[in-house]
């Protein structure tokens, strides 16, 4: 299975659901490929905000190795899920579906927690370290319910 986890610029959410996953994958030892990107060209090559590789520091989850990119339509081809972080991406995403398989790949994460809430994950960028701290919680717990749905799967 191959996961892709979608905001707006790939330094924050994203990228912070890509480290969270990731680790969690070599954990349990899981044959899952993860990835992030951003709807926008914003910060493409960019390291992850500092913020968010502090906050995944004090957890252990180094995401130092990673780079901003622009998600395009053959990201639909590569991924099995495609995991948007808030309406607005999630509605950027679908905006660039290309055939219906297309659009059945994208969910909303936070719906793994709330089901059928479509609940965003709040974007901490013009938040303190403390936004960065909630994004972590947030993610930490739909990730671990995440998991559990495709590996019962």
């Amino acid at each position: 299975m191959k996961i892709l986890t979608v905001c707006l610029g790939n330094i924050c959410r994203s990228p912070m659901a890509q480290g969270i996953l990731r680790n969690k994958i070599k954990k349990k030892g899981l044959k899952i490929t993860v990835d992030s990107a951003g709807t926008s060209d914003y910060h493409v090559d960019a390291l992850p905000d500092p913020r968010a590789r502090k906050v995944l520091n004090e957890h252990n989850i180094d995401i130092s190795d990673l780079r901003g990119r622009q998600f395009t339509p053959d990201d639909f081809d590569t991924f099995d899920l495609i995991l948007a972080m808030d309406e607005d991406n999630y509605e950027n995403i679908l905006a660039q579906a290309r055939k219906n398989s297309d659009n059945q790949k994208v969910e909303m994460l936070m719906n793994y927690l709330y089901t059928g809430e479509n609940i965003s994950v709040p974007d901490p960028y013009f938040g303190d370290i403390n936004s960065f701290h909630t994004v972590y919680e947030l993610i930490d717990k739909a990730t671990d319910q995440l998991l559990m749905s495709v590996t019962s799967s």
